[in-house]
Parts: structure tokens; C-alpha cells; sequence
């Protein structure tokens, strides 16, 4: 997740507040990194099991402590491969989609 500022040391700290190792979310590391093309800082992430944390559950920490830091997060993005229902997961959280299965999803139906 990109944060709104170039200060690594925010970056590190809320990584430490989300990572499982430092007392954070079960299933998840995380570290600070800087993106000097872009001027920014990210908390970058590896989710161990989705199933067992969810990514909007990791999402929601980041923003919670970026508020308290004083930052914004500007964006995320995902590299490499993430499971469908991992995404799937994310968007009936966000969206509040009632009732919502992995049968309405086409490309899991033409996958079938």
C-alpha cells in the first residue's frame, strides 16, 4: 500500500504495527519500503493464507494507522499472482454485497 509521504521511518512503523512477528495480523508480513521514483513510501505486504486474513482486513489496519501517522494511503497494487477469492473476498467487503458466491462469478463458471 503507497503512502502519501516520502518518510520511510512511517512506512517501517505501521509495517511493524501490521506484520503477525511484531503482534500485528496473523498470516501477514510486512516491511517499509521506499519508492524513489515516485517520490513515496509503501507497506509492502505478503499474505500467507487469505482465508485466514483477509487482504481488506490488512487494508483497513494500513489506512487506520496512516490516519494516526497523519498520511494518506495514495494507492495499492499487487504483484505476481492473488488468488480469485482473495479479490472476490475483498469486493463483497467493500461493496456490502449480500449473498454473493463464487457461482457468480463467470470466469469461475467457465473455468468449471
Amino acid at each position: 500500500m503507497n503512502l502519501g509521504t516520502d518518510n520511510r521511518d512511517i512506512a517501517d512503523s505501521i509495517a511493524k504495527t501490521v506484520r503477525h512477528i511484531d503482534g500485528g495480523l496473523r498470516y501477514c508480513k510486512a516491511i517499509g519500503v521506499e519508492l524513489k521514483d515516485r517520490d513515496i513510501v509503501q507497506v509492502s505486504m505478503n499474505m500467507t493464507d487469505y482465508t485466514q486474513t483477509a487482504l481488506y482486513r490488512a487494508f483497513e489496519l494500513i489506512k487506520i494507522e496512516a490516519r494516526r501517522c497523519g498520511v494518506n494511503v495514495v494507492g495499492s497494487e499487487i504483484i505476481g499472482l492473488v488468488p480469485m477469492e482473495a479479490l472476490i473476498d475483498t469486493a463483497v467487503y467493500y461493496m456490502g454485497i449480500e449473498n454473493f458466491s463464487m457461482e457468480q462469478v463467470l470466469e469461475a463458471r467457465l473455468l468449471d
